[in-house]
């Protein structure tokens, strides 16, 4: 057996000098040291020797194991070193080489749409207003001349949190945060910020979208104004040449309500999906704030009047730069974020 097993030793460490790769380095392991190789063979086989000739059978299978192991270790080591050299080489860097240019960020064109809205508002004396986009049952609904179980609650798909508490539909909570925070003096505010809706998502309507509010109220306030103001925004941000229209409408927060459309761009007035082939795409829900609403902000309606508004900022994105589905602004797709 002692030959046996030197003789088993110079092949294997000859077999494994022939060894270059990973792989044949694992498959001479399992030749050699494996559970059924021929060293464990000679191992198991230890036992059925004399008993005078066990000690020096054993001891030398084991002084044979030690040897492959060590030789396998060092093996893998050098071929790993090798593996690793060539890789460096193959993918090395040329220091040399000019650096590539970082692609600098921007504003989402949402948030571009929203400034320049400010901007227009800004002259004509409109301040900007943060509300919270989670609101109560009360300020979204009630305060707004929408008591439980009333029927134009149906208008908005909402989401609820419980009972009580829920992601705003609409950005109308902000006149009554306005109203009571400024009273008794004059307002002139607008309200941006995200709303949130359980609706189908379309080329035209998205589940969640931003909304500009509108808030005038003072002494001698009418309808005039709010035309004038609605006129000027659509003129200001699409053109001179840009066409109005006002449908009368209904929101219970408003009396009388009305509708703002304004003429397609995209389609230039022929019809496409964006304005339901139509040419013309509401731009905006308007009236004079209901006598409810601005008695629950505090103001005597007999002695206040108001007008109220809210707009979309992707629609009108869409109008201004021939955007034909609203599902671009929110699909993080590089190569449309890109273009504005």
């Amino acid at each position: 057996m002692l030959k046996q097993l030197d003789e088993l030793q110079e092949s294997a460490l000859q077999e494994l000098e022939r060894v270059s790769t990973l792989e044949s380095l694992d498959q001479w392991r399992v030749t050699f040291l494996g559970k059924k190789s021929e060293l464990s063979q000679l191992l198991r086989s230890v036992g059925q020797l004399p008993p005078a000739e066990r000690p020096t059978a054993g001891k030398r299978c084991n002084e044979v194991k030690i040897v492959l192991e060590e030789a396998y270790t060092a093996r893998e080591s050098a071929i790993k070193a090798a593996v690793l050299a060539q890789k460096l080489t193959e993918e090395a860097i040329d220091v040399t080489l000019p650096g590539r240019p970082m692609r600098l960020g921007h504003l989402h064109l949402s948030t571009q749409t929203l400034r320049q809205m400010y901007a227009i508002f800004a002259e004509m004396g409109f301040q900007v207003f943060d509300a919270r986009e989670v609101e109560t049952d009360e300020y979204n609904f009630e305060l707004l001349n929408m008591p439980p179980a009333h029927p134009a609650r149906d208008m908005w798909d909402t989401l609820y949190f419980n009972e009580s508490l829920l992601l705003r539909t609409h950005t109308s909570p902000g006149q009554i945060h306005a109203m009571r925070k400024y009273h008794p003096e004059p307002i002139r505010v607008i309200l941006p910020g995200m709303c949130f809706r359980y609706e189908q998502v379309t080329a035209r309507s998205e589940s969640m979208f931003h909304q500009v509010e509108g808030l005038a109220v003072g002494r001698n306030i009418t309808m005039a104004d709010l035309k004038g103001t609605m006129y000027n925004l659509a003129r200001q941000m699409f053109g001179e040449d840009r066409r109005v229209r006002f449908r009368a409408s209904y929101f219970p927060f408003t009396e009388p309500s009305m509708e703002v459309d304004m003429d397609c761009i995209i389609c230039k007035g022929q019809g496409c999906r964006v304005c339901k082939h139509t040419g013309w795409l509401e731009i905006a829900g308007s009236g004079m704030v209901h006598p409810v609403v601005l008695r629950n902000g505090g103001y005597d309606p007999d002695e206040y009047s108001g007008f109220a508004f809210g707009l979309g900022v992707e629609r009108p994105a869409m109008l201004k730069y021939h955007i034909d589905d609203i599902r671009h602004f929110f699909g993080n797709d590089l190569r449309f974020l890109r273009q504005f």
